[in-house]
């Protein structure tokens, strides 16, 4: 998975990029133009070209590890059908939010960078990206790109970045496990007491054929793969503010007593207890698990001999929804070729490099009207993937890292007494992720 919902120590340096960020905010919002004349910032003010300009310019870009592969395809696919050039720079996941706190502070940002998308509040609340508002409106397709990653870029109101890649949690289920306990391979679970059913009935296969598995000790995988759930069912995880968790619903009492009883009768494969994240995406493709929550990016990596199925995340009655992560890119509020590098993000959103270049690399659409197409089709399970992106969300706080994805975090503290104890303390946890939330 590449969001950095994902496993440990992708969120190092974020407290020290947090802290640049907020030093070199007044200095970026000083120095940023607000593009009324096309000449700087997003162009936010005007009824802006949905093109942008390809005059030969040459533009800098930044990205994380996480996504290079298809950064790097994208900037390729364009540098060679346009005049303009883009120089890509990736660097390391745990150094990026560092790393572009301290461009801020020095006003050295890239022409467009691109971030994890839990961070981009962190980003527009400190006035790093350009206004794109009314270039946004002015895409024929603007209604159908992922609104979970354009409703987190947004801030006061205005449009600061576009969806770059997407990674969704699904389930994945095993067909031929699922044959073996006279379970329909048709039929993948639709509620969560189906899941359990499901799990527990592979499980009894014995030997050393397990029914589930989740990172029991990463905050980050519980976000991305236990909060649909809550979501399917209409339930929210947490206020609009971001800064007050309501992670002791009814619904959410409900999964986290499915996940105990996994615990609990040993429905698990081992090591869930211990699982940080590193090792939780590499138990699936060994063939000994009946059904567990996966990144969608992980499909394509499967052994070819795996017959597996995809379904969505389902909540304890029905209902579904995932986790959209991955990244969200925006122009940077100092860059003086504002026009130019939209016109990069404008045609990575249209139909040519959607579908020629990531459906091809059998990556998630960040448009909705194209989950269907000529890659996908060959692959239903692209499909059920693809169309998820409708169903998901993004959430939005400002303190997302220290909250849910430090390991020394109250989620991981909350996750933990959930389910590998008697859930007793939930109310008490729960306070402790909203005071972390409001901090």
């Amino acid at each position: 998975m590449r969001s950095t919902t994902g496993p440990r120590g992708r969120t190092r340096g974020l407290v020290t990029g947090a802290v640049a960020l907020l030093a070199a905010a007044s200095l970026v919002t000083a120095c940023g133009s607000s593009g009324e004349d096309g000449s700087g910032g997003g162009g936010g003010g005007k009824a802006a070209d949905a093109k942008g300009v390809d005059d030969g310019s040459t533009l800098t870009m930044w990205t994380r590890a996480a996504t290079r592969p298809q950064s790097e395809a994208l900037v390729k696919a364009y540098n060679a059908k346009h005049k303009n050039k883009i120089e890509l720079t990736v660097i390391p996941t745990d150094d990026y939010q560092a790393k572009v706190g301290a461009a801020a502070g020095s006003r050295d940002l890239p022409d467009l960078f691109a971030s994890d998308v839990v961070f981009v509040p962190n980003y527009t609340s400190s006035g790093l990206f350009a206004d794109l508002t009314s270039r946004v409106d002015a895409l024929p397709f603007a209604d159908k790109l992922a609104q979970s990653h354009i409703k987190a870029g947004t801030y006061e109101g205005k449009k600061y970045v576009v969806p770059h890649t997407l990674d969704l949690s699904v389930l994945f289920y095993n067909k031929e496990l699922y044959k073996k306990a006279r379970l329909d391979p048709a039929k993948p679970p639709t509620t969560l007491a189906e899941w359990d059913q499901q799990a527990r009935a592979v499980d009894a296969l014995g030997g050393d054929v397990n029914g589930t598995f989740f990172g029991g000790n990463c905050g980050g995988c519980g976000v991305f793969t236990w909060w649909p759930s809550i979501w399917a069912a209409g339930d929210d995880v947490l206020n609009e503010d971001g800064t007050e968790a309501k992670l002791d619903s009814a619904t959410a009492k409900k999964v986290y007593d499915t996940y105990r009883g996994w615990v609990k009768d040993d429905i698990v494969a081992p090591g869930a207890r211990d699982e940080t994240g590193a090792t939780w995406t590499g138990i699936f493709p060994k063939g000994k698990v009946g059904v567990m929550p996966m990144p969608s990016t992980t499909l394509g990596l499967m052994p070819k001999d795996l017959d597996l199925g995809v379904a969505p995340i389902p909540g304890p009655d029905g209902g579904k929804s995932t986790f959209v992560g991955g990244d969200a890119i925006g122009i940077a509020a100092t860059s003086k070729k504002a026009d130019q590098a939209w016109n990069f993000l404008a045609w990575s959103l249209d139909d040519e490099a959607q579908v020629d270049v990531v459906a091809a690399h059998k990556d998630v659409v960040a448009r909705t009207d194209l989950a269907s197409n000529k890659y996908s089709a060959a692959d239903p399970r692209l499909v059920t993937i693809n169309q998820l992106v409708a169903d998901g969300r993004t959430p939005y706080a400002l303190k997302f890292g220290q909250t849910f994805n430090d390991p020394n975090g109250p989620w991981l503290s909350l996750m933990r007494d959930a389910v590998f104890s008697d859930g007793a303390s939930l109310e008490k946890d729960n306070k402790a992720v909203s005071a972390s939330l409001a901090d």
